[in-house]
This record gives structure tokens, sequence and C-alpha cells, in this order.
């Protein structure tokens, strides 16, 4: 089943992104390294379309390098955009950002034009700690769980350097399916919106393709390639303590380890998707919603009365 979050509150950051974009130099989207398809918000890309794109992908300490430099790559090829990697945890790089911004508006700086810079990115990906290593100071909240920004603030991060930090937000409708349980296993959505069982199985089907040999040395296992997702997830709550009475699994219990150990790099250092890969995910996720919006089209053509 399709995963979706939109609470409310993002509807009014939206609206906010489309006023403050009016006034805005370059745009900064905070993605995140270990899935740099889909944590890139298309609904951001029309509202700040023509504005200067400085992509940052953070978390790349815990995501898989050679993945990196391919997304870096691709995001590098497109016009009036720049792209760089990023430890939010790091003093130094995280400078970067400034230089790297400059760069894509040169003739903005000093008293009499200042670079103004919207940040914006998805829930949990990371920006208010980055804000709080540019600050010095825990300049906004922080925590692992999505949705803990909720209103716009300006930080002075130089006399001519102003950054505006939005709450992280998500987009109405996430047609590539792949990218729902991408977000999921990230903590990118609300625990409400989704199954971890269901997360947790699509997590390790790909992970049982691409990074078998760190599934098997995590859990103490052979052959995961050959195991179908749910003999895999069984395997994993048999070897973390998952058992119940009579010999059942706990299935719920081995999904959360799953999720939490993804999350929390204890897995190593994985990417859940290539430049390759989500261009396919998109195409697919495409063409599927042209054919759903043309089934709605038709029922609605066909449950509206005819004019006499």
């Amino acid at each position: 089943m399709a995963i979706q979050w939109f609470p409310g509150h993002m509807h009014l950051t939206r609206k906010a992104i489309e006023e403050r974009v009016k006034e805005i130099d370059v745009v900064i989207e905070l993605l995140d390294a270990r899935l740099p398809g889909s944590s890139a918000n298309p609904m951001l890309a029309e509202l700040t379309h023509g504005k200067p794109s400085l992509k940052v992908l953070n978390k790349q300490d815990i995501a898989d390098p050679a993945c990196t430099e391919l997304w870096l790559a691709h995001y590098n090829a497109l016009p009036d955009t720049s792209a760089i990697g990023l430890d939010a945890s790091l003093t130094t790089p995280a400078q970067r950002l400034v230089k790297a911004c400059q760069q894509l508006a040169p003739n903005r700086g000093g008293m009499a034009k200042p670079m103004r810079v919207l940040i914006c990115g998805i829930p949990n990906v990371g920006k208010s700690t980055l804000i709080n290593t540019l600050t010095a100071r825990r300049a906004a909240k922080t925590g692992d769980e999505a949705g803990i920004t909720r209103t716009e603030q300006r930080i002075t991060l130089a006399d001519d350097f102003y950054l505006y930090d939005t709450p992280g937000v998500l987009w109405p409708r996430i047609i590539v399916a792949r990218s729902g349980y991408n977000l999921a296993a990230s903590g990118a959505i609300g625990r409400n919106a989704f199954d971890e069982q269901e997360v947790a199985l699509e997590l390790l089907s790909y992970l049982k393709g691409h990074y078998a040999a760190q599934l098997e040395a995590r859990y103490k296992l052979d052959g995961v390639a050959a195991l179908r997702d749910e003999e895999l997830l069984e395997a994993i709550g048999r070897k973390r303590g998952g058992l119940r009475g009579q010999g059942r699994i706990d299935l719920h219990k081995a999904a959360e380890i799953v999720i939490h150990e993804f999350r929390a790099a204890t897995l190593g250092r994985i990417t859940l998707e290539t430049p390759q890969e989500f261009a396919q995910w998109l195409a697919q996720g495409l063409a599927l919603e042209e054919l759903r919006k043309a089934k709605k089209k038709k029922k609605d053509k066909g449950g509206t009365p005819t004019e006499a």
C-alpha cells in the first residue's frame, strides 16, 4: 500500500515558502544522503523554480560513499545547481555552505545586498542539527522524530548572510511507491502513517540484494540473498530475541529492530537508491499517476449529468 503523509502544518509551510521565495537569492535543499532522490521535494522544485539551488547531501557519513559520489555528480550536472556532501555534526564542512551559496549568487553580499538563503528539507533530515552547528548554539530544536520544527525563523550567519529556516515538509502526494518506503525507513514520515512490518520487508528486500554481507555480519546469518523477505525477517526475529510462546516470532519487534538499526547506521553505511534506480522508479510512478488521473477524469465525466 502506498504511503502518504501530509499533515496540516505542512500545508501552511508550503504557503510560507511560496511567499518567502520571492525575495530569496539561493535555495538550499537538505537531502538525506541515504535516499537523495526520494528526499528531494518535487513541490519545492515547483515553488522555487528559477532560483539557484544548492543540494546538500546530509548524513553522508552513514551513507554508501560510492553512491554519494554518483548522486553528487548527478546533481552537479543540473543547470543552476551545485551539490555538496555534508555531515551536519561537523563544524568545518558546515561552513562550506556559505562559500557554495556565494558561488551560486556572486552578485550578492555586503550590507547593501545581503545574501538571503532559504533552507528546506524533509522532516528529520538533520536540518535543525545543521543550523545549530552553523550558529554554534541551539537555535533550533532537534530530535529523531518527524516534524520537530514547526515555525519559520531567520538566522544571521554573518552581517550580510541571512538564513531562513522552514519546518520540514513533504509533498501532498508521493507518486513513487519506493520513495514512500524509503522515507518511512529514514524517519521522515510519522509513525502513524505506515506499517513497520511492511516498511521493514521492503527495506530488507533492497538490502539483501545490495548489502547482503552487512546483514549477514550484523545478524550472524548465512545466505540471506536466497531467503524470501518474510523468511529473512523471521530469521532476524529469532536471532534478536523476538520469540513468543510456542515458538512464534514477534515480527513487529523484528521490524522495529531492522528499521532502528538502519536509522542508527548499526548495519553500516547504506544508500537505498542510485540515480539510475530512482529514475526508473520515477518513470514508473509518473506513468501510474497518469493512469490514475485518466481513470478519475473518465469516472468524473461519466458521473456528470448531461444537460438537456
